[in-house]
């Protein structure tokens, strides 16, 4: 069933309540104006989709009406977007980026070429709550993590090194010695669907499950993904119906309770799900519009119709919640970042472009 989920009556409330007289300030900021909305991954992917879609209808609800331009800029799982945004866009609110679910994460475990704090970030919103999924190419014959781990042979396909794409299946190596292979490189999702496709690889190593309904439809019809691990808090019943069984999460694969705390901040990001950010700096009254713009466009009957039409799942979570998730994540103990650190620590990940 097509999961479109209303915002919660206290998101409702608060998009009644911005004030006459900072709304005319806005409206006379973004009248006749744009706003560059930066795509941390390429065309054609699930972040692509949410984020043009949202792009469409949210200057409706923006006072002064401007127009959002959408621009891709993939690399680095996103880092290239969210390091653009922090330290090159104009902070005036011209400008927003949909970034990486994991891009908190990233910095709490100090992964390299981060040039952000992203707990200083604006958080918008997020059209989607979702957990992602590690999956194979069902005629590989690897229909589950058992099969995996008995049989080899599993090829995963990624993006940016430290992308959720090439870490999950990392995960799972350090976690299951599974031998499993990662090719990175990737532009982007739709990249690795194509090449699953063709049979350069076998697997996705992350994806969402409302990115697989929105981008592998056809796919799912012919029977021809299996969803190895859930990477996420809670199980997801659609998921579990289309593999005629449970998907286990990834947090009970294991017994020990520093790799589940560790595993609990790793999968953190999965409320963050498709992050709509704006700079640092931004003037409040503008990201206060930005943000209740926002939470009555994932409302909006034309926008729903929309995301119905393109099989977008739209279950939204607000920014100020997205704000608190952020800080969360970026102040994990030092224990257990260092916890999470030694579940990531690479392996031999191949890159497709050498």
């Amino acid at each position: 069933m097509k999961k479109i989920l209303m915002a919660s009556i206290s998101v409702i409330a608060a998009t009644a309540s911005f004030p006459t007289a900072a709304s005319d300030n806005v409206s006379r900021f973004y009248s006749g104006k744009s706003i560059q909305l930066a795509i941390g991954y390429g065309v054609g992917g699930g972040y692509d989709a949410y984020a043009r879609a949202l792009a469409r209808h949210m200057g409706r609800h923006i006072p002064g009406n401007p127009n959002i331009v959408p621009q891709n800029m993939p690399g680095a799982g996103s880092r290239v977007a969210a390091n653009w945004l922090y330290n090159v866009a104009s902070k005036d609110g011209s400008a927003m980026a949909m970034v990486g679910q994991n891009t908190p994460l990233d910095q709490a475990l100090r992964e390299k070429g981060i040039q952000f704090d992203a707990a200083k970030f604006n958080w918008i919103g997020n059209p989607i709550v979702d957990n992602n999924y590690t999956f194979a190419w069902a005629p590989s014959g690897l229909n589950s993590m058992e099969d995996v781990l008995k049989n080899g042979g599993l090829i995963c396909g990624g993006s940016g090194a430290t992308s959720p794409s090439v870490l999950n299946p990392q995960i799972l190596n350090n976690l299951f010695n599974g031998n499993i292979r990662i090719i990175s490189g990737y532009p982007g999702g739709n990249e690795v669907n194509l090449a699953m496709e063709r049979g350069e690889v076998n697997c996705r190593g992350s994806n969402s499950w409302a990115s697989v309904k929105a981008t592998l439809g056809q796919a799912l019809k012919d029977k021809k993904l299996s969803f190895l691990v859930e990477w996420g808090l809670d199980p997801e019943p659609e998921v579990a119906e289309y593999m005629g069984g449970k998907v286990p999460l990834v947090t009970n694969l294991v017994t020990d309770e520093n790799d589940r705390r560790a595993l609990e901040l790793i999968v953190s990001g999965s409320p963050l799900g498709r992050p709509l950010i704006a700079p640092p700096d931004v003037p409040a009254d503008r990201v206060e519009a930005l943000r209740r713009a926002f939470d009555k466009t994932v409302i909006d009957s034309i926008f729903l119709a929309e995301a119905k039409k393109l099989d977008l799942d739209i279950n939204p979570l607000p920014g100020e919640r997205l704000q608190k998730v952020a800080a969360q994540t970026v102040n994990a103990s030092e224990a257990i970042v260092e916890r999470a650190r030694m579940l990531i620590r690479p392996g031999k990940i191949e890159d497709r472009k050498q």
